[in-house]
């Protein structure tokens, strides 16, 4: 009787475990099925963050003042470079593999991204990706060089790497476009098929750290480094007289002979010197008499603003006056002219003899300017605290100078 009740005990006992067993079973199929949602949902949440963020961005100052007129022009109508998507998601860097695949055709590209890594600067590689990288199946590279910048936007195919293929999928091809400061943009399409991801190449972090001066270069398409450009000379000479008598009482010089003007830098319609590129200008300038007591004001005239005199008396005729010199600054396409005010004690006539221009940065070569000119005017100048802008005004009228 005792042991049919030990029986009876176990076999209920048994019967329980089998209960709790089947319990664990289904609880763990459940754990499962929550963990694949979850991973599902992830995954959808991680497709969708591309292209959700649209920045615009401005240049620094220092590239603000190398931007040509044309480039500013081309910004305010939608550069790309300045108005891009940041792509900054680290599965997407050559040495990184995931266990979830990614695909690009499921993004809904529109616009133009800047590829980042952890807030850094990267580009898409140059060479083909070993399989299962870049957080996907079959790893998408740039199947050609990106562009310099003054070839503008350009288009390039994109390979698809898989089975020792470096191009098995040839996707759609995307737009790309160097911008200033070393970094590209890219116009991406939807991948031909799944699972293809654009990579992020990581060797190229470095290329993000090269200065205005350098740009990043590589041999084999591994290893990158920044490289100092070479700084090109270009020679800009003119030699330009006016021999004649000027009239009235300020007028800006516009020479009748032009004997050299290497560089184009002067124009001969106008009479005005226009900087071909940025950097310190140096002019000199004298006057020449054939007349005693001729008193000379001469002046220079950058972008509309009056920035330096030359006050002259030629004491005896036919002497040249004092030498005079003013160095500045030039931004590309800043407008250089003359200005003449010669006051006459007994007739006469006044002569500019001498007038040079020098570039003496690395960018030109040795430059240099001759002018002749003279004039006639009212020898008294404002000098009440006037702004320069208010005395062209003034003595000017509705001329204007930076034609």
């Amino acid at each position: 009787m005792e042991d049919q009740s030990t029986a009876v005990q176990l076999a209920a006992v048994f019967k329980e475990m089998e209960r709790i067993r089947c319990e664990q079973t289904t609880l763990e199929q459940q754990q499962h099925a929550l963990t694949q949602m979850h991973t599902a949902s992830q995954k959808r949440r991680a497709q969708k963050k591309v292209g959700t963020n649209v920045f615009t961005y401005g240049t620094n100052d220092e590239e603000e003042d190398n931007l040509h007129f044309s480039e500013k022009d081309s910004r305010r109508r939608g550069d790309p470079c300045f108005h891009y998507t940041v792509l900054d998601q680290a599965w997407r860097a050559t040495n990184t593999t995931t266990k979830f695949k990614m695909c690009d055709r499921n993004v809904k590209w529109k616009g133009w991204y800047r590829l980042f890594y952890k807030g850094k600067s990267i580009q898409m590689p140059e060479r083909c990706v070993p399989v299962n990288k870049c957080g996907t199946h079959s790893p998408m590279w740039l199947a050609g060089p990106h562009p310099k910048r003054r070839e503008g936007i350009v288009t390039r195919r994109v390979c698809g790497h898989w089975k020792k293929n470096c191009c098995a999928f040839r996707s759609t091809p995307i737009k790309v476009k160097k911008c200033l400061g070393n970094y590209y943009v890219y116009k991406f399409t939807q991948p031909s098929s799944c699972y293809l991801a654009y990579c992020a190449d990581i060797n190229t972090l470095v290329c993000g750290q090269c200065r205005r001066n350098q740009y990043c270069e590589s041999r084999d398409k591994i290893n990158w480094r920044c490289k100092t450009k070479k700084t090109s000379s270009k020679k800009i000479h003119f030699f330009v007289s006016y021999p004649g008598q000027l009239r009235g009482k300020v007028n800006r010089i516009k020479y009748s002979k032009v004997l050299v003007n290497m560089g184009r830098a002067f124009n001969r319609r106008t009479g005005v010197f226009r900087a071909p590129v940025k950097g310190v200008y140096q002019f000199f300038f004298s006057t020449q008499t054939a007349s005693a007591g001729l008193k000379t004001d001469l002046w220079l005239v950058v972008n509309g603003y009056w920035v330096a005199v030359s006050h002259t008396h030629i004491s005896r005729p036919s002497t040249v006056g004092s030498l005079s010199m003013y160095m500045t600054f030039l931004r590309r396409g800043a407008v250089v002219a003359r200005l003449t005010n010669t006051s006459p004690q007994s007739g006469g006539r006044g002569l500019m003899k001498e007038a040079s221009i020098l570039l003496v940065d690395g960018l030109c070569g040795t430059t240099g300017e001759k002018l002749q000119e003279n004039g006639r005017s009212s020898r008294t100048m404002q000098r009440d605290g006037d702004t320069f802008r208010r005395k062209e005004e003034t003595l000017y009228g509705d001329e204007n100078i930076s034609e």
